[in-house]
């Protein structure tokens, strides 16, 4: 029994499965949809499909450099429950995915799907599903970055937050240089900065920025002149919480971060720029899977 490309996309729709696995099915089974489905099942893949509905907010944040070529990724790859992020396996992967993007350069989560997945015989697909039959849960590769250059990587709380910061430098490899990046590293993941410098932050957001300053002055009653020069200080504190280089600094107290790269500049007679920095969260912005073991005991009674 013969079957057309509307027959393959069908059984695409019905399991979730890729493309080629439909015509392997749909060739095994003579056309028959029934049983190219029970082909799928049996092979375990269309067993996916069921998890890919499900929520995944947990999982790892994995922050790597290579040091030969001067490239890093900082990638999220999420599952369903904290344990399974903890998962030897799970790990591996992420890093497996991690050198993937690394080595070949993806242009997007899609365009890296199709590559193959280092330090295995698979592609990027093949190894996810792979894992996603073996773990038993949703996983997903959300986002990632690269970058290039003299680059400092940093994961906080096992995979909970990574940080990946790019300097413009000739002191890299000096220790006072390394202890400084780790400590902006580490200062990226505690402050959360959303912008570098102020001069990055957009004009839009600091003109609103500025107009509700203004309002809380003269909400206050302090007059339309007063309140003008209180926006002045006013924004100093907004910078100071939103860009890294205006941020005090977390091991130096009364000292910015930009005052601190500085003067260890100055001490090593050379140039540190901070030239920008990526921040991953775990989960942020996705919808938390709530487990209500009480539902769950009442649908299997």
């Amino acid at each position: 029994m013969a079957f057309t490309a509307k027959d393959v996309k069908e059984l695409r729709e019905m399991t979730g499965c890729g493309m080629m696995e439909c015509k392997k099915a749909l060739t095994a089974s003579e056309g028959d949809m029934d049983k190219a489905v029970e082909f799928l099942r049996e092979k375990g893949l269309a067993a996916q499909q069921k998890k890919a509905g499900r929520i995944a907010a947990e999982g790892i944040v994995v922050s790597v450099v290579d040091e030969a070529k001067q490239v890093g990724v900082i990638l999220e790859v999420n599952a369903e429950t904290d344990f399974v992020a903890k998962n030897e396996t799970f790990v591996t992967f992420a890093n497996n995915v991690a050198q993937t993007i690394i080595d070949e350069n993806p242009a997007d989560v899609e365009a890296l799907m199709a590559l193959h997945c280092a330090n295995t015989e698979f592609t990027v697909e093949e190894a996810l599903r792979d894992r996603i039959l073996v773990i038993g849960e949703n996983i997903k590769i959300r986002r990632f970055e690269r970058l290039e250059g003299v680059l400092v990587p940093y994961v906080h709380a096992q995979g909970k937050i990574g940080v990946m910061v790019e300097f413009d430098t000739d002191c890299a490899g000096k220790p006072e240089f390394v202890a400084l990046a780790k400590d902006i590293a580490m200062q990226v993941a505690a402050n959360a900065p959303q912008y570098t410098s102020k001069e990055e932050v957009p004009a839009d957001v600091v003109e609103n920025e500025q107009k509700i300053q203004l309002a809380t002055a003269l909400n206050e009653g302090k007059p339309q002149q007063i309140a003008e020069k209180m926006v002045m200080g006013r924004m100093g504190k907004f910078y100071g919480e939103v860009c890294l280089l205006e941020q005090e600094s977390i091991k130096e107290d009364k000292m910015t971060v930009a005052k601190v790269v500085a003067n260890v500049a100055k001490q090593l007679g050379g140039k540190i720029e901070v030239v920008k920095f990526v921040r991953f969260e775990r989960g942020e912005g996705l919808e938390k899977r709530v487990d209500d073991f009480g539902a769950e005991v009442a649908s299997m009674l």
